[in-house]
């Protein structure tokens, strides 16, 4: 491990939401797609309109490394991981005030994957703790203020899991004490950890022992049965919280080459989608006496959604559908309210009555979330661009905009007049 600190750091302010449903600093985006993991930032009073070159680029974090990790932001900082030259995949903190790098630690080794090296996964935060997941499965918990290594584990050599086709990118969740991964290994497709030490406390058997796929986990409680969702390698999977106890599984929005996008949850209901000409499925949840069955309510091709995530805001759906474009999907019945060629196949984010759009391609959009037509609010090109898709995510925390590309990190200034 090698920690190197370049400039003094402060106290961390401890981070008052975590995923069981605590209170938050309304600047906080702790994790892979947000604090309760739908793609929504919290944050008002943004620019409603974006000049014709696009909002203010503040600064540029160089020095990263590659990888399509995105970013965490929690208490004046930004939290990513890189595979950099000098070797291995490293977890980063980047002091917001000018992008200067204020630790790094080094938690696995490199693995050279196909379509661009360098981890897939976005660091979680949790309290004075951040849980980050290399390529090769290595999960590591660090102490947020310094960076320091608390403990470490191979979730694929301990759970004898194996290691996908385009390697591990899963982020971890943390939940009260546990820490939910997906190794997919047999009778341990999903497993939970005590976050403070690291220790097993459960595994869960699911039929057919799924392998891992591209995806992260959600919670959900239906009928008094928290459980957790994932995608695996053919269906999406539920299993219960408190034991890890198998639940029930869907095959409805499952492709054969790989499932990337998270699950969306919505009271009984779980909307997932993949690309590769799948398209998307609803499946409606019902508990009795602890246990979950699930029913597919309809199966639609207009959210053949591949991996830029999506939003769901008050009954619809808005994210990329391959082959065509931006599309606004009312959730229970699946019809198309709009759709539109937008910047091309991205990902989004929520934030303001705005989503945020970045398209593989490098361009950039503010669009009104409305559910009736596209209303674009501005655009432009991402400068400094690298030759590998734009895959990371864009965040929106602290009146910014991050845009992560391989070794870049760039941010800009979206708060309002």
């Amino acid at each position: 491990m090698t920690i190197r600190r370049l400039t003094n750091l402060a106290l961390v302010l401890p981070m008052l939401w975590n995923l069981a449903g605590q209170s938050t600093n309304a600047a906080d985006f702790s994790g892979f797609r947000g604090s309760k993991r739908d793609n929504i930032s919290t944050e008002t009073g943004l620019l409603k309109q974006w000049p014709k070159d696009g909002p203010k680029l503040l600064w540029t974090a160089k020095g990263i490394g590659e990888g399509y990790s995105t970013v965490s932001v929690v208490g004046g900082q930004a939290y990513t991981m890189g595979a950099t030259k000098a070797g291995g995949e490293s977890v980063h903190a980047i002091d917001l005030a000018g992008g200067n790098i204020v630790w790094s630690t080094k938690i696995s080794t490199a693995y050279n994957a196909s379509v661009g090296n360098g981890p897939r996964a976005t660091p979680t935060i949790d309290g004075k703790r951040l849980y980050a997941q290399g390529l090769n499965g290595d999960v590591a918990c660090l102490d947020l203020e310094s960076g320091k290594i608390l403990w470490q584990k191979n979730v694929l050599k301990t759970f004898k899991g194996g290691r996908p086709g385009w390697a591990i990118c899963e982020s971890v969740l943390i939940d009260g004490q546990k820490m939910i991964c997906t190794p997919g290994g047999q009778g341990a497709t999903m497993v939970a950890l005590d976050k403070v030490t690291g220790d097993e406390l459960w595994r869960s058997a699911v039929p057919g022992n799924p392998q891992a796929a591209y995806s992260s986990s959600i919670i959900t409680t239906v009928g008094g049965v928290r459980q957790y969702v994932n995608f695996t390698r053919n269906a999406v999977i539920g299993v219960r919280a408190e034991d890890g106890t198998f639940l029930w599984k869907q095959s409805g929005s499952a492709n054969g080459t790989a499932n990337c996008s998270s699950p969306l949850a919505a009271d009984n209901l779980i909307f997932s989608a993949s690309g590769y000409g799948k398209g998307g499925a609803l499946v409606q949840l019902t508990s009795t006496n602890g246990q979950t069955t699930a029913k597919q309510v309809y199966h639609t091709r207009n959210m053949k959604n591949h991996h830029g995530g999506m939003v769901l805001l008050k009954g619809f759906l808005f994210g990329f559908n391959d082959g065509g474009g931006l599309t606004c999907l009312e959730l229970k019945t699946g019809r198309v309210a709009w759709r539109n060629r937008s910047v091309g196949k991205g990902a989004v984010v929520y934030a303001d009555g705005h989503i945020y759009l970045r398209s593989e391609g490098g361009r950039v959009a503010l669009v009104e979330a409305s559910t009736t037509e596209y209303k674009q609010k501005g655009v432009f090109a991402q400068p400094q661009r690298s030759r590998r898709p734009a895959w990371p995510h864009p965040v929106v925390a602290d009146g910014k905009l991050f845009l992560r590309d391989q070794d870049s990190l760039l941010v800009y200034d979206i708060k309002g007049q």
